[in-house]
């Protein structure tokens, strides 16, 4: 399917609510390829207009001409236009093109109830609306239409048949002002003829730029539908979600913006701090599986010698490993404290179990290798941070690596000379303890602000890089570090 190719032309707004920036932000979320051609330039923010500046019409048509000396339109929305030159422009443009599908969204009144539009310019319109297929205009601008068609109406309804057969237009005639528990928009065509397109009523005062989100996710489902109806009713839908997803957002102490992303952020699948952090280490866990010292275990060809020496810095690393995990509990509350407490623990059985039984006669005094403690000062660094996050993101590889690299081994055929050891790394009740300890980092870093868990991912980086290191650590050059 082609993607709708969707030139908006439209005032700006630097807060990113409203005009182009809202257009731009439609079109995408209705799956199309946003263009924009900048009419004037608007100093607004969520309390309303401060200025506004109209570049010469020149350069708008010399914006015009660019795109489409270039690019195939499949659809033009057409938002703030300002002054009488560029309405005039911009329907003489038009005029010479004609789009296959044209909405207008005729920008008199802002939410803010500013008048975007000057009067002379409100006159031109008409020969602007004979171009378009559908006018989206909100309560106060329909009143407006209404007078530049030189007649009068009782009622809303009235309001739009009227300006459709003076322009032989579509008209949505929008209720987002009207009160009460529905927000309806009547689709009204130039015999008179209309469909109600009804909704929920979002409570909310974020409402800034929903006539130019709106009108721009219509041109976009037009283009790629061929058909009104659909194109109105699936941009009203889509809108609902935005004004429900508005009070999220946080943008400006005025009417704020709506959500342009709220359904495309629903509709994609959940990815966890943790999850991110594990992406960001593929490399350092591809270096991993790869390395001699696990190829070499995997394998039964690693010298049980290097293998014992490596035992004797796990030894090492657990002792102190255990003292983190029994901060962590300290620090903790409920469930997570008593879940890092049995964690030391094991650190604790583990390390007796390998000094006794692994290491009894061989190895047993071995000193710390450098790589070993590079690796401990990262996380005493960790400790000392302060931070109850930084820590327990700096622990989590030893959990989450060790319990990866038993899914990587699989499982020792009989007689093999580490079947114990494989089968320690694949152990369930190891891999369950993992995904215990990821979910108490991702609790810890959901709760986090953005800079406490910019300091965990690197310390989660830092720690696998470390784990990489353990494990070359045998087999690499003497003296050699991570």
């Amino acid at each position: 399917m082609l993607v709708p190719r969707v030139l908006s032309i439209a005032g700006t707004d630097p807060t990113g609510g409203a005009g182009l920036q809202a257009d731009l932000k439609a079109i995408v979320a209705h799956d199309g390829y946003g263009m924009g051609v900048v009419t004037a330039l608007v100093a607004q923010n969520t309390h309303g207009v401060r200025s506004v500046h109209v570049p010469d019409v020149g350069f708008l048509r010399e914006q015009l001409d660019a795109v489409s000396d270039d690019v195939v339109v499949d659809a033009v929305k057409v938002g703030m236009l300002g002054t009488v030159e560029v309405v005039r422009m911009v329907t003489d443009w038009l005029r010479e093109h004609r789009p296959p599908v044209v909405v207008v969204d005729p920008v008199m009144v802002a939410t803010s109830g500013d008048r975007l539009l000057d009067p002379q310019a409100a006159a031109a319109m008409g020969d602007l609306l004979v171009l378009a297929d559908l006018v989206t205009p909100n309560r106060a601008e329909l009143t407006d239409l209404v007078a530049l068609a030189g007649g009068t109406a009782a009622t809303p309804l009235e309001s739009a048949r009227l300006v459709a057969r003076r322009w032989d237009v579509l008209v949505l005639a929008k209720g987002g002002h009207d009160t009460g528990p529905t927000s309806d928009d009547v689709l009204v065509r130039p015999d008179g003829s209309a469909r109600t397109f009804r909704g929920p009523r979002v409570a909310t005062s974020n409402t800034h730029g929903t006539g130019c989100s709106l009108s721009s996710a219509i041109a976009t489902l037009a283009a790629r539908d061929g058909d009104w109806e659909l194109a109105v009713g699936e941009a009203k839908s889509w809108l609902t979600d935005a004004l429900r997803g508005a009070d999220a957002l946080h943008v400006g102490t005025g009417n704020g913006p709506v959500d342009h992303g709220a359904r495309t952020r629903a509709a994609l699948p959940p990815v966890t701090w943790t999850d991110r952090w594990w992406t960001d280490v593929a490399e350092t866990l591809d270096a991993t599986r790869s390395c001699a010292f696990l190829e070499g275990l995997a394998d039964g060809t690693l010298d049980p010698d290097v293998f014992a020496g490596y035992l004797a810095q796990d030894v090492h690393y657990l002792r102190a490993y255990e003292q983190h995990l029994r901060r962590l509990a300290t620090a903790s509350d409920g469930d997570a404290a008593a879940e890092w407490a049995a964690a030391a623990q094991g650190c604790a059985d583990e390390a007796r179990d390998l000094h006794h039984r692994r290491l009894a006669g061989t190895h047993a005094d071995d000193p710390v290798h450098p790589t070993c403690a590079g690796y401990l000062a990262h996380l005493q660094d960790a400790a000392d941070s302060g931070s109850l996050g930084v820590l327990a993101a700096a622990v989590l590889p030893c959990f989450r690596v060790y319990a990866w690299v038993g899914t990587q081994l699989g499982h020792a055929p009989e007689g093999h000379p580490f079947a114990d050891w494989l089968g320690a790394y694949g152990d369930p009740t190891f891999a369950a303890a993992s995904a215990a300890a990821t979910a108490r980092v991702e609790a810890l870093a959901a709760a986090a602000d953005p800079a406490e868990r910019g300091r965990m991912a690197r310390a989660h980086r830092r720690s696998t890089e470390w784990e990489l290191a353990f494990f070359r650590m045998p087999t690499e050059p003497p003296g050699w570090r991570g």
